[in-house]
């Protein structure tokens, strides 16, 4: 024996016994041992930290790093030799019955470590150790791999005809003919070998897509980065305990070792995965100094930050105090998206009516750049996901992702709502209902015994506009008999229910105001200009920040904010009502009326939610309302956040008295349909 290889064995026994994985095996042993069952294979997973091994043994770090499949080799004869010396497993006959799988917890942190699709040649033949991160944008059904077979020779006289002497297991990148074949010869006699079936081994193996986050950017529709990159899809094995640990739409570290897979004609470049760990988004970063003075110079009044905040957004695309109703409603969904997997979500889609598409596809376009994940979809693929044959020849079925799961815990922008034909609007229907979407595999087509139905959860906020004139022309105008009633009798109500919000912009498309005539005149003829000074004091970049920022923010409701939107919740709905159908209020107004306050919260950097944030939801929410069903007793004005413009300290004084007055009404209002309830008056 080489002496190199006969220290690295030690070191492997140190280490073993040093990091409890020998204690691991020994009870992994004992499981093996008390069944009675004979085995072809015995497999035991090895978990290695490379940073330990390397201390003890840098040579064997390296082996292990550089040389995975010959160095499981290495702990293969260790713990066959441990196995025969303690007698821990009575069956086992021979060391190729082991087998060994080392799954590094992590690798070093050096370029050369890191998978690179882009990079031209990449060294896929070298089978070692690499990480990668990525999105699943495709996963495949759980089909069945040979993990281990036993072979005997077909001479009668040859010693090889019994025992454990010819075992084939799966190896990194193989596929299922290297393992099992019939044209494998004995080495003795040169007799063929003929697999015994009552000792074949399965596992389980999936195949999924991934893709690197930053090809998301080409998804946006638009982006400041102008940058240029190469999109490349990657194959990932899971197998065994790795099978079902991804999901679509989630982000994931792997590390595994890469293999080209030969399919036909066609040569495939994958990773075999030894680990997952799925990456977590970025917690609270910092926000500007721009911000933080507007902060502090606005602390007197709850309501004046988030109305600088919304009348200067987005001065790249429109003027400043333009469509500031639409921007704050923008801001608040910005900052309702979440992509924490354990946390209940809060959600708030959106609905525009406007005529001024153009504009609104711009500023909504705008608007999703601003996080990782906006997601603009293309109106000629699907919104929902979709199931086809896997292409890597396995007949099995693979579920593609779409906009909608690729956009989690962000925007998914649908663009005209009017443009898509009725069974994709019920479909839509049905998600934004449950927030799920159930996907059905038919067995007989895709080589099953039995259809399967896979229930994927939905965790995005949805933006979509209709253009009154498409609906004015493809329908006859009704008469609305209510005031401030708008005719949508192009979208069907139930579909209306379920956006959070409805909108109507400021400005119809025959009266543009000036300012924004001249700023679209001089963005035609300088894109790259900054028209406005706050452009420059806040930059697109303050506004990325600033969002992951209050996202992040953790708040609570207060008893006194919860019993104003619990008065009005209830007063509207007695209000809101008619003989035959009941109440108009659709039963999810309770949770965005919520989610609404608590969005006006983190866009105020705060962490309790006060009346005054559940004053500006239930105005936008009774804005919303009154443009379905008319209004109400209570009464609000057509832009009843923005009554109107905000140029200078005094208008926004003038903005706190007026919302004050509205305090007082929704007081009024709840005292008089909903007198069960208790809340905070001006006299106590």
């Amino acid at each position: 024996m080489h002496p190199e290889v006969q220290k690295m064995r030690e070191i492997v026994l140190i280490y073993l016994d040093r990091s409890g994985g020998l204690q691991k095996f020994v009870h992994d042993c004992k499981k093996y041992n008390d069944s009675k069952q004979s085995y072809a294979v015995y497999r035991f997973i090895i978990s290695i930290n490379p940073s330990d091994i390397a201390e003890l043994d840098a040579t064997l770090g390296n082996y292990i790093l550089h040389n995975p499949i010959q160095a499981a080799q290495i702990f293969q004869s260790v713990c066959f030799v441990a196995i025969k010396t303690l007698s821990l497993i009575e069956q086992l006959q021979t060391e190729a019955q082991i087998s060994i799988l080392l799954k590094p917890t992590h690798l070093p942190p050096l370029p050369s470590y890191i998978l690179n699709l882009s990079a031209f040649p990449f060294n896929y033949t070298s089978q070692r150790f690499y990480e990668s991160e990525g999105i699943v944008i495709a996963m495949g059904t759980i089909t069945k791999y040979t993990q281990g077979a036993r072979f005997l020779c077909t001479g009668e006289t040859c010693p090889f005809s019994e025992g454990f002497r010819y075992i084939r297991v799966h190896l990194p990148g193989a596929t299922e003919s290297a393992t099992v074949r019939n044209d494998f010869v004995c080495s003795l006699c040169s007799s063929p070998l003929q697999e015994d079936m009552k000792f074949r081994v399965l596992g389980d193996k999936q195949i999924v897509e991934m893709i690197d986050a930053k090809a998301l950017n080409a998804l946006k529709g638009y982006s400041n980065n102008k940058s240029h990159f190469r999109i490349q899809t990657f194959t990932v094995f899971l197998r065994d305990d790795l099978a079902n640990r991804m999901t679509i739409g989630n982000h994931y570290k792997i590390i595994g070792i890469p293999a080209c897979v030969q399919n036909g004609s066609q040569a495939t470049v994958c990773i075999e995965v030894s680990s997952v760990q799925q990456r977590k988004p970025n917690g609270p970063t910092f926000i500007s100094d721009n911000f933080k003075h507007l902060l502090s110079l606005t602390s007197s009044s709850c309501w004046r930050f988030t109305a600088i905040l919304a009348n200067i957004f987005a001065s790249q695309v429109v003027p400043p105090g333009t469509y500031n109703t639409l921007k704050l409603t923008i801001l608040l969904s910005l900052v309702l998206t979440c992509e924490k997997d354990n946390e209940i979500a809060d959600y708030l889609d959106l609905l525009i009516v406007t005529s001024d598409t153009l504009i609104i596809d711009r500023l909504l376009n705008y608007s999703i750049c601003l996080l990782p994940r906006g997601i603009r979809h293309p109106s000629s693929s699907e919104f929902f996901p979709a199931v086809s044959k896997d292409k890597h020849g396995t007949g099995s079925a693979s579920i593609q992702a779409c906009s909608a799961l690729l956009a989690k815990g962000g925007i998914c922008y649908i663009g005209d709502l009017s443009s898509y034909k009725k069974d994709k609007l019920e479909f839509l229907q049905s998600v934004l209902e449950s927030r799920t979407t159930t996907i059905f595999i038919p067995g007989k087509k895709y080589g099953e015994e039995a259809d399967q139905q896979v229930t994927l959860p939905v965790q995005t906020n949805f933006w979509s506009y209709v253009d009154v004139d498409a609906s004015s022309k493809k329908h006859t105008q009704r008469a609305s008999s209510l005031i401030g009633q708008m005719d949508l009798s192009l979208i069907s109500p139930n579909l209306l229910d379920v956006f959070g919000l409805l909108i109507y912009n400021e400005f119809p498309s025959c009266r543009l105001s000036f300012p924004l005539v001249h700023h679209i005149l001089k963005k035609a003829i300088n894109p790259e200009a900054m028209l406005y000074r706050v452009s420059q004091q806040f930059r697109t970049q303050d506004y990325e920040e600033f969002i992951l920022f209050a996202k992040n923010l953790h708040v609570e409701l207060s008893s006194e904010a919860e019993n104003l939107i619990q008065g009005y919740y209830l007063a509207s709905r007695r209000v809101r009502r008619d003989a035959i159908h009941g109440s108009k209020l659709s039963a999810s107004a309770l949770k965005i009326l919520i989610s609404l306050s608590k969005a006006h919260t983190k866009l105020s950097l705060r962490k309790k939610v006060l009346e005054e944030d559940a004053l500006i939801a239930i105005l936008l929410l009774e804005s919303s309302l009154t443009l379905k069903h008319g209004k109400s007793a209570l009464c609000v004005a057509p832009n009843a956040v923005f009554p109107f413009d905000l140029s200078d300290e005094n208008s926004l004084k003038q903005r706190d008295i007026y919302l004050m007055q509205c305090h007082h009404q929704l007081l009024k209002f709840i005292g008089a349909y909903s007198p069960g309830i208790h809340v905070n008056t001006t006299e106590e």
